[in-house]
């Protein structure tokens, strides 16, 4: 089994740091994010952060590429039937999942409340 490097206790990594974490190309990255809709690092002045669940996500597709020997098109199925299945078992519809920038204004606005129950 391969040896994963520890993965630094933070919210966003850098493409560069995700690539050295997973062993995947930053070409590599870029590539699956075009060919894997779930893989969707947030950009910030034209630079990739990807969060934890990407990582997650990009040790899943490696898994699959290159352990289980599924071809891109196996994998895209694989992720989408996961999904959904994740998505029953939470009773969400998929129209109804809040995207990544609303959950941060949701974040930042309870950040807010919290400060102002300090004082």
């Amino acid at each position: 089994m391969a040896h994963i490097k520890h993965i630094p206790d933070k919210e966003y990594f850098k493409i560069g740091e995700v690539s050295e974490i997973t062993g995947v190309k930053g070409s590599t990255l870029r590539y699956w994010e075009d060919e894997f809709k779930l893989l969707k690092p947030e950009r910030k002045a034209g630079r990739r952060f990807y969060r934890r669940s990407d990582l997650d996500l990009v040790f899943k597709i490696q898994d699959l590429l290159h352990k289980q020997g599924y071809r891109i098109e196996g994998v895209k199925k694989y992720l989408m039937a996961d999904k959904r299945k994740k998505q029953l078992e939470f009773g969400v519809k998929e129209d109804t999942v809040p995207d990544s920038k609303v959950l941060k204004e949701i974040k930042e606005e309870l950040k807010k409340v919290i400060d102002l129950l300090k004082v």
